[in-house]
């Protein structure tokens, strides 16, 4: 009788087949927990919407911002919240997609300056603490925040 052998090529496949098939075989306890993404730790869409939507108000009701909202339908207002609810909510690893257009294009020529960044983040700050979001939370939103400074602020 003639023995049947594996071709060599087929050897690495097959150790790898081996392998998967053994970590699927293993007890769950043996995995590591995944962390929780931080959409998760924020509490998930509703809370995103609720810090946002609180920021988008007292955005609104700050005269230093007039300039930016005059002229805008509340049919308009309520795309920009969405757009933003979905920003925020993607960045932080939920299945939001974001769909809107660069930070660079949405504000390139609004002559958005650091004052106005810096009272802005004042009112987002304002609103993640309304919420009591933790402090690593609070961070890790802030320090995506952050990043998009560099295209939005123009002078």
């Amino acid at each position: 009788m003639r023995e049947r052998r594996l071709p060599r090529a087929l050897l690495p496949l097959c150790a790898l087949c081996l392998l998967l098939a053994w970590g699927a075989s293993q007890p769950a306890a043996a995995q590591q927990p995944k962390e929780k993404s931080l959409y998760e730790r924020l509490g998930g869409y509703d809370a995103v919407a609720a810090v946002v939507d609180d920021f988008i108000g007292r955005l609104l009701a700050d005269h230093q911002f007039d300039r930016f909202f005059t002229g805008h339908s509340t049919d308009s207002k309520k795309h920009i919240r969405q757009l933003i609810v979905d920003q925020f909510c993607a960045a932080a690893g939920g299945p939001c997609v974001y769909t809107g257009r660069t930070m660079k294009t949405t504000h390139e020529g609004l002559g958005i300056t650091e004052a106005d960044w810096d009272a802005a983040a004042k009112h987002l700050v304002a609103s993640i603490d309304k919420f009591k979001v933790p402090k690593r939370e609070k961070d890790e939103l802030l320090a995506f925040v952050t990043t998009l400074k560099k295209d939005i602020v123009e002078k």
